[in-house]
């Protein structure tokens, strides 16, 4: 029983022993010279005498919902291609119907503007 949990442990107490290993030099190696531009948080790509009461623009959003939409084909797709064979035709015959669905919606906001940045 441990024989087949011994690849995963000794994954594991690799990629532990690692990150410990890295952290600990770069403390110890790294630049010790923390100047005050350093010190500012910066978050988002912008820098931080951006006000609270900043707002960002529509596109911003509008992108980030068109990523995720199309990112998450990925979800549904992966499955069925790891059992096409168990599926069938109709799985396949689904399948590029979704992908056609997504490219008709893909283009459609392409013609739109939406994925441009304003």
């Amino acid at each position: 029983m441990l024989k087949s949990y011994l690849p995963a442990l000794v994954f594991l107490l690799l990629g532990i022993g690692i990150g410990t290993v890295f952290t600990h030099a770069n403390s110890l190696l790294g630049p010790k010279r923390p100047m005050g531009m350093k010190r500012e948080p910066y978050e988002s790509g912008l820098p931080s005498d951006v006000q609270k009461s900043f707002r960002f623009g529509i596109s911003f959003y509008l992108i980030a919902m068109l990523f995720i939409l199309f990112d998450i084909e990925v979800v549904f797709l992966y499955p069925v291609a790891l059992k096409l064979e168990m599926f069938g035709v109709f799985a396949l015959v689904e399948m590029v119907v979704f992908v056609v669905l997504l490219l008709v919606a893909l283009v459609f906001v392409w013609r739109r503007g939406a994925l441009e940045w304003k």
